[in-house]
């Protein structure tokens, strides 16, 4: 199944079952929305609010962004994968990128004086501060994020 089929495919399957939904996708930066967008397609049937739905976009945007981009370096021959289903009232999303992983207890706290200037971090900081819980697995090439839907 190609890249595209398999994003037609999660457009067209969230009809409010709550199997879990996988996808893998190259590292182009023209995907980070589209990823987001079925997220979101899928929890339509669950009754999210508007406030949660914009949280779990930028979540989800940047934990994309920061797979391609910082643990694939861009390479398109490289995957993400995504998966994504809900239980008990709670969604979880997992993103999970080809690189070597990091240690997020290192990333540098960006509202900091000292780190406000700084390039990096802010993705991480926000996913910390807007899902109810967060856990890098493995080498930290991948990310486990919740959210309980309102």
């Amino acid at each position: 199944m190609t890249r595209s089929d398999q994003l037609a495919y999660l457009k067209n399957s969230g009809s409010g079952e709550v199997e879990k939904k996988d996808i893998k996708f190259r590292s182009e930066s023209r995907v980070i929305r589209e990823a987001s967008s079925m997220i979101l397609d899928y929890l339509k049937p669950f009754g999210l609010d508007e406030s949660g739905a914009f949280e779990i976009k930028l979540c989800v945007e940047e934990a994309v962004r920061n797979a391609i981009v910082h643990g694939n370096k861009s390479d398109p021959a490289r995957q993400v994968k995504l998966g994504y289903w809900i239980e008990d009232g709670v969604v979880n999303i997992e993103i999970e990128d080809e690189g070597s992983g990091f240690k997020p207890e290192l990333v540098k706290d960006p509202t900091k004086d000292e780190n406000l200037t700084r390039n990096s971090g802010r993705g991480v900081y926000l996913i910390k501060k807007l899902m109810d819980k967060v856990e890098y697995i493995g080498p930290g090439n991948k990310v486990r994020m919740t959210k309980r839907i309102k």
